[in-house]
């Protein structure tokens, strides 16, 4: 893998913000952080979630994004995109969804976070960028970010690398689960074998449960923001 470094920290609480007629609650909004804060089980100081449904959590504590995939938004989206523009916490360049596996593990600062699944983007996207069909685009490129879960609080400051500790054994990476969950639903034999991975976050293994058992799940509610 190569040096990983981060790029950008970055924190915010949830805001009411208005989108046209309509208003969200949101987190989605972060600013940038010079100085080293504490990384809890949940979320950095200083951070939050509006919809703790789909976002945050134990499982999702740290949204991360890679910066390579920003050139290709820029270009989708006709501007300049500042570091956080995808709502994460942690900026990084030298890692994307290809590297990094369900189940590798890190050391960041002082804690040390184990990547728990992928990002998955809801319609939110779309409406901070006037787009509806962001989410998809997201969604069908893979450049999708990921979550970590905290293995150990601490203090994480911007200067600090991301330390590869332990790569999961099976070695399924975010990208081959962005596969599975969105494009080859029917690779039952690949999805069983990602069920192997004890470290996949609870709200995905229930999806793939569901679909090994022939069950269908419904997505479209996380792209449309419809209730």
């Amino acid at each position: 893998m190569n040096k990983v470094e981060i790029l950008s920290l970055n924190v915010g609480k949830p805001k009411d913000r208005d989108f046209g007629k309509k208003s969200v609650t949101t987190g989605f909004f972060k600013e940038r952080v010079q100085q080293a804060i504490f990384l809890s089980s949940v979320n950095f100081t200083g951070d939050g979630q509006g919809d703790l449904v789909h976002h945050g959590g134990v499982h999702k504590a740290v949204c991360v994004y890679p910066y390579e995939h920003y050139s290709h938004w820029e270009r989708v989206l006709e501007r300049t995109l500042p570091y956080s523009a995808f709502g994460e916490n942690l900026t990084l360049t030298g890692m994307t969804e290809e590297d990094v596996c369900i189940g590798d593990s890190f050391q960041l600062g002082e804690a040390i976070v184990q990547v728990s699944q992928p990002r998955q983007p809801c319609f939110k996207l779309a409406l901070v960028y006037e787009r509806k069909d962001m989410p998809l685009l997201v969604q069908d490129t893979g450049f999708t970010g990921f979550y970590f879960r905290v293995l150990q609080e601490g203090l994480v400051s911007p200067t600090d690398q991301l330390i590869p500790l332990t790569r999961q054994a099976l070695a399924i990476s975010v990208a081959e689960a962005n596969r599975l969950m969105h494009h080859d639903k029917q690779d039952l034999g690949a999805v069983r074998r990602l069920l192997e991975v004890e470290e996949l976050s609870p709200s995905w293994r229930k999806t793939f449960e569901k679909r090994v058992a022939g069950q269908d799940v419904d997505t479209s509610k996380r792209i449309s923001g419809e209730s």
